[in-house]
């Protein structure tokens, strides 16, 4: 199993703990925050590259 899909992993299974034991808003508020807040921390440089990759993905 490769780095990154032992860390998607740990993702889901703590992510299933704070659903069962968290509020669901509380579960949702961590779910979409976390993603935004790191988005935000990036430089525009690497916002523009990200933004970039993913497009290219979707291109496929």
């Amino acid at each position: 199993m490769s780095r990154n899909a032992k860390i998607a992993v740990g993702g889901v299974a703590v992510g299933l703990i704070l659903f069962i034991w968290l509020p669901w808003w509380v579960s949702l508020l961590i779910v979409v925050g976390v993603p935004a807040a790191a988005y935000l921390t990036l430089d525009p440089s690497q916002r523009r590259r990200l933004r970039r990759v993913a497009r290219k993905e979707v291109g496929r």
